[in-house]
């Protein structure tokens, strides 16, 4: 075991886990953060991504101590149900969960995503998020939620 110093969601964490542990076992385990999810533990899927420096990260791929000195954000780290992130806000109102199982992957992503390119075209929203799997079949539902998130007016 190693102790492993993590910044996430703004806080300094201190763990105790071997250094090749999976930061998403790390963050589920040892920190009891539940948004970002076990989906194929492949890196394929992207239930489990999380921000790391702004960038999306699978965390099931990601050891641990690869992830020291780095700004680590889950889906936790965007806000509350008192006080959701605009991007939470607007999933909630286009209701684009259905099972919600892959929504921690599609909300950072979109996170990422908006970080990145303010006003999306549609095309940008479809090409970013199709590195996450959903089978649920609310595609059209998500995009929209990223729109209006964006605060655009193009419909999907």
């Amino acid at each position: 075991m190693a102790q492993i110093s993590l910044k996430v969601n703004g806080k300094t964490r201190v763990v105790n886990a071997e250094p090749d542990t999976p930061l998403l076992y790390v963050l589920r385990g040892n920190l009891g953060l539940h948004g970002p999810r076990f989906g194929c533990g492949l890196g394929q899927c992207g239930a489990c991504t999380v921000l790391v420096d702004g960038n999306t990260v699978r965390s099931c791929m990601l050891p641990a101590s690869t992830a020291q000195n780095k700004s680590i954000t889950t889906l936790e780290g965007l806000g509350s149900v008192a006080h959701p992130h605009p991007i939470q806000a607007a999933f909630i109102e286009e209701q684009a969960a259905q099972c919600g199982y892959c929504m921690n992957g599609m909300v950072m992503g979109a996170k990422a995503l908006l970080d990145k390119n303010a006003h999306p075209t549609v095309s940008d929203i479809k090409q970013s998020l199709n590195r996450y799997i959903c089978r649920c079949g609310t595609h059209l539902r998500i995009i929209r939620a990223i729109q209006r998130a964006a605060g655009s007016s193009v419909k999907a």
